[in-house]
Formats: C-alpha cells, structure tokens, sequence
C-alpha cells in the first residue's frame, strides 16, 4: 500500500512540474486557445493552465504572490512595475501590439468616425475600466483627444476587463469601445465589418504595445516565453486583428 501511494505521489509531482500557470490579460483569450495548439505540437508533455482576466487585477495577484509562471499583460506598465520590484525575473518584451475598435450587434453607421457616440440614438457605450484595463485608459484617451468624453461619458457602462464589453455590447448596450482581437473568435464571424464593427483611428491614442514576462526560472515555462515570440505565434496574432 505505501508503495502505491508513493508511485501515485511520484506520478503527480511529473505531472504538476510539466504544468505551467500563465496569468493572460483578457483581450488575448481568443488568440491563446491557437497557441496553446501550435505550442502542444511542439511540447505535448507540457500542461498549460490559463488565468484569464484584467491586467490590473492580475498584476495585482502577482504581487500578493499568485502562483504564475508567466504574465502576459495588456500593457507594458504592469510588468515592468513587476520587473523593477523584482518579482519579474526577466525585463519586459513586447509580444503584440492591440488595437480598440468599436462594436455593435446592430448596424452602424461608421462614417461620423469616433463622433458617431454622440448620436442620441447611442443611449449606453460599454467601456473597460480605465484605471485597471490598459484598453479602458486608451479608450478615455482616444476620446479626450477626440473632445467628446465629457459629451459622453454619462453613458458608459463599465466592464472590469476589456473582454466584458463584447458581452455588454452583445445584450445591454448600443455601443461598446472592444478589443479588436476580441472580434475574431468563431462566435463573432457572423459580425461584419463596416457593419458591426470597425477600427478607432490609431492616431487617437497611444500604442497598445502588450508586454510578458516571466515570473519562475523554469524550463517549461522559458520555452512557452520563447514560443509567444515565434514567427508561428505571431502569425496568430496577426490573424486576431494584432498589429505585429
């Protein structure tokens, strides 16, 4: 009996030390799923386990010392802010650039550009928390710069993380200021572009430039850190509406 216990202990501790914990802003949600598969074609004895969620709030369960390995953020802030404090082993990396884009379940009429929110008819504009969601605080941005967010900032309705607001847009608002990314996952296909959504101008704000790093020195979770920066990982960024 001792013996098979041991066995099964030993089998475990295998298994656990194979799988990796990644902290993953919400915007990627969609894209991560395709470079798990690519990644597991390489490395099918590596587990990963995937924490979705805002940046802010991730960060934030870094610091109170959440098990991850790695953390891929929405912005390059967090992780450097890891990285200065020590809690980052290596400094932060670029792995994509995200874009905003505004979206609707209903036909839009794009043409007005980003004045289109001051339409009476657009009542509620679903928007990521800006003081915790890196999407959210260029999505003020852009519209500070486009000198309509007084006129409208009565009628946002905020999501924690940028990956709310696919479903706020979807059922309780008009409008919703989204990750472009977001658009490209199989249930959004039947959403078209110039219909139902289209991209905010980039001059609007500054450059959503994503950064990782890692928070373990593993070899399993260097060679997941490495992969994200591959030219296979980019082109599925690239498919997902990233700007590379």
């Amino acid at each position: 009996m001792k013996k098979l216990i041991f066995v099964y202990l030993l089998l475990s501790s295998i298994l656990y030390a194979k799988t990796i914990n990644i902290a993953v802003s919400a915007n990627v949600s969609y894209a991560i799923e395709d470079i798990k598969k690519e990644f597991y074609k390489l490395y099918p004895d590596i587990k990963i386990k995937v924490t979705l969620g805002g940046s802010g709030k991730l960060f934030t369960q870094i610091k109170h010392h959440a098990p991850y390995g790695l953390f891929m953020s929405a912005n390059m802030a967090y992780p450097e802010a890891l990285y200065k404090s020590g809690i980052a082993i290596n400094k932060p990396k670029v792995y994509a650039q995200g874009a905003l884009a505004y979206f609707s379940s209903k036909k839009i009429d794009f043409s007005k550009g980003i004045k289109l929110l001051e339409d009476k008819s657009i009542k509620k504009i679903a928007i990521a928390n800006p003081k915790t969601a890196p999407y959210g605080k260029a999505s003020v941005e852009a519209l500070k710069n486009a000198k309509i967010y007084n006129k409208i900032k009565k009628k946002f309705v905020y999501s924690e993380s940028i990956s709310g607001c696919i479903s706020y847009a979807l059922v309780a608002t008009d409008i919703g200021l989204v990750a472009k990314s977001s658009l490209f996952g199989k249930k959004m296909l039947r959403y078209k572009y110039g219909i139902n959504y289209k991209e905010v101008d980039i001059k609007l704000y500054t450059p959503i430039k994503q950064g990782a790093v890692m928070l373990k020195d593993n070899k399993n979770v260097k060679k997941f850190y490495n992969f994200i920066f591959s030219n296979k990982a980019k082109q599925i960024f690239k498919q997902y509406g990233y700007l590379i």
